[in-house]
């Protein structure tokens, strides 16, 4: 995953994540992205700092407790602009994609293995099956299904 700082028309910066460099691109294009301030469909990528790993091999890894996964309000809830994203996306993925449902592992592994043509598909899978399509090199993402926009 990559975490790229990005910035809208209106010179506001948030942050996003990518499974790789090309999918940036490719869901700029499509304008997929958008600003969770403003709306602002431009998006671009702002000027960040480089990583730098420590050279230490004693060193122990940094982890985020799952409990830190999710921005939360101050009474447990995700923020009402969190939310906003979180419906647009799930909206943009009903609207362009085919739900596997729980065939979802199996669908994508087909695809994978070049048995099945490449689309976008989404569903839900067990904990063993995503650790299957992890051995198996495919790339997935989890993405938390809220509730749509107009419930």
């Amino acid at each position: 995953m990559i975490l790229y700082r990005l910035r809208c028309e209106g010179e506001h910066e948030f942050e996003g994540w990518f499974p790789d460099s090309g999918s940036f691109e490719r869901q700029a294009e499509l304008g997929l992205l958008s600003c969770p301030q403003c709306g602002g469909a431009k998006v671009t990528r702002a000027l960040m700092a480089p990583a730098i790993r420590r050279t230490n091999t004693d060193a122990t890894p940094a982890t985020v407790p799952a409990t830190a996964a999710a921005p939360q309000g101050d009474d447990g809830s995700l923020p009402d602009v969190a939310m906003a994203l979180l419906q647009k996306i799930r909206g943009v993925i009903e609207e362009h994609c085919v739900n596997a449902g729980e065939r979802f592992a199996q669908e994508a592994l087909k695809m994978h293995r070049g048995e099945k043509q490449p689309a976008g598909i989404y569903g839900t899978m067990t904990k063993d099956e995503r650790e299957m399509l992890d051995d198996e090199g495919v790339e997935v993402l989890a993405i938390p299904w809220v509730r749509p926009a107009d419930s």
